[in-house]
Parts: C-alpha cells; sequence; structure tokens
C-alpha cells in the first residue's frame, strides 16, 4: 500500500513538471512570436515618408557701390520669379528601436530628423546694371542664397510640415494598436507611451515633443 501511494505520489510530481514545462515552453513560444510580429511590422513601417508641396516667391533683388566717392554709385537690379518643389521626408528606415521579450515592451529610442529638400526654378526679369557695377556669378550666388532661406522660413510656417508629422504619426500609431493588441507596452525615448494615448494629437506629444 506504501508503495502504491509513492507511486502515485511520483506521478502527480511528473505530471506537474511535465505540465509547468509545458506552460513556459508555450509562453516563451508566446512571447517569442510576438516579437516576431513586431519585427515583421517595424520592417513593414521602415519606408521613406514624402510629403510634397510647391512654393513661389518674387524676389526683387538691388545693389549698388559708390564709385568716385559716395556722390556717384553704380547700381544693378532684377526681378527674379522663384517656383519651388518643397519634400518633406522622415526615412523610418533609419528608426532605433529595441524589443524587450521578458519586458514585453517595444522601446523606439530614436525617430529620424525630417529632410526638408528644396528645388527652386529661377526666372530673372528686368536685369539691368550700370557699366562700373555688371552682374556676376556673386549676385546670382547671393540671390540663390537668400530665396533659399526665404522659402526655408516659409516652408517651416507652412501647413506643410504639420502634414508631413502627421503622416509620420499615422505611421507610428501602428506600433502603439500593434503592442495594445499584445498586451505588450510601447516607449518612446525612456516614456511609457499611455494606453489611452489613443488620437493623433496625444501621439503627437509622445513622438514630436521637443
Amino acid at each position: 500500500m506504501k508503495k502504491i501511494f509513492i507511486g502515485i505520489l511520483v506521478t502527480l510530481a511528473v505530471v506537474f513538471v511535465f505540465r509547468s514545462c509545458s506552460n513556459d515552453r508555450e509562453e516563451k513560444s508566446i512571447l517569442t512570436e510576438n516579437s516576431m510580429l513586431i519585427q515583421q511590422q517595424i520592417e513593414n513601417v521602415s519606408k521613406l515618408i514624402v510629403t510634397e508641396g510647391h512654393f513661389a516667391e518674387v524676389y526683387n533683388y538691388k545693389d549698388s557701390k559708390a564709385v568716385f566717392g559716395p556722390f556717384v554709385s553704380a547700381k544693378k537690379k532684377a526681378l527674379v520669379v522663384v517656383n519651388a518643389d518643397v519634400t518633406i521626408a522622415y526615412d523610418l528606415s533609419k528608426i532605433e528601436f529595441e524589443v524587450d521579450e521578458e519586458g514585453k515592451t517595444l522601446r523606439i529610442k530614436n525617430i529620424p530628423e525630417p529632410e526638408i529638400k528644396i528645388s527652386p526654378d529661377f526666372e530673372y526679369y528686368d536685369v539691368t546694371s550700370d557699366y562700373l557695377n555688371m552682374f556676376d556669378a556673386s549676385d546670382y550666388n547671393k540671390i540663390k542664397q537668400n530665396v533659399n532661406a526665404s522659402l526655408m522660413k516659409k516652408v517651416n510656417k507652412s501647413s506643410l510640415v504639420k502634414n508631413a508629422e502627421n503622416r509620420l504619426i499615422s505611421e507610428l500609431q501602428k506600433f502603439y494598436i500593434l503592442t495594445n493588441s499584445m498586451d505588450w507596452r510601447l516607449e518612446y525615448q525612456g516614456e511609457i507611451v499611455e494606453k489611452d494615448a489613443a488620437n493623433l494629437e496625444e501621439l503627437q506629444s509622445v513622438f514630436l515633443k521637443d
């Protein structure tokens, strides 16, 4: 009788250990599966997001220099019409991240800065200059530098930047939805993205903080 009782205890112990190991393997399998799913989602999002716009500007260029003392000056001027195509791009293949299986956390460490590209087309009108102050390459370079600087200010104040940010957040929102569905945490630069941060404005406050 004693041997039978011991046998039953041994059998129960073996079954318990077997089930415990099976549960551990199953949980590990789920974690690995979820980790692979997150990696796949990051690969799907790792693309170039490009927002395009068009800007136009009319620029009056004037220059004068004194000749034969302060009483006589030589002048030159030009009317410049500029049409520029502008793109704002986020290269999401450069996202820095870490997948923590044990902590069930996706850590986004860094999001690439936007790359702003301005491609201006210059048309020159009413180009006049005095003999002693002729147009040369330095004038055209100065015009291009000033116009590019002016266009960059316009771009940064325009809705194009906001549109580009909205497209970026729409892509990053996919990480938020996926981690929530798997009961994982999403973390950006050490800050946990709260599970009730469902709309774009709340996500922007996290991912686009100064």
